[in-house]
């Protein structure tokens, strides 16, 4: 799976262990940044990973921030793009399900490594049941 990511300096550190660990489940993983613990500013990131998504250059996006708030809210200004904010394994599940979300965002302030593993890989398997939620994601587009 090609994915696409992206934290600011309160996500940097949880990135960087999320990477790691797709790699070694053999995602293709592209890098937007931010590269350190130093101050940015979140939307820049959060833009790049929505272009892709956006573009269909990737199958999904990931963003991380201290809360995963900003970076929902930029990604979801980008067409196509449906960002959601997961903060639990059934939110991460519903959010593909139910609203054929393509971008998780996380706050890495309120979620372990380990819990983000867990809501990342739910996301990144679960599907689209389609449906009468085919509708609703139709109205979002509009």
């Amino acid at each position: 799976m090609k994915l696409s990511i992206g934290s600011d300096h309160g996500g940097f550190l949880l990135k960087q262990q999320v990477i790691d660990y797709l790699k070694k489940q053999n995602h293709e993983v592209i890098d937007y940044g931010c590269n350190s613990l130093d101050s940015c500013d979140y939307p820049l990131f959060a833009k790049e990973v929505a272009k892709d998504v956006s573009l269909e250059k990737v199958d999904f996006g990931i963003l991380i921030c201290t809360t995963g708030i900003g970076m929902s809210i930029t990604a979801n200004k980008f067409k196509g793009v449906r960002a959601a904010l997961v903060t639990n394994l059934e939110s991460a599940k519903l959010t593909r399900m139910h609203n054929n979300s393509n971008v998780i965002c996380l706050g890495a302030k309120f979620t372990p490594y380990e819990d983000a593993i867990e809501f990342i890989d739910a996301f990144l398997n679960e599907k689209f049941e389609g449906g009468r939620h085919e509708r609703r994601v139709s109205l979002i587009e509009e």
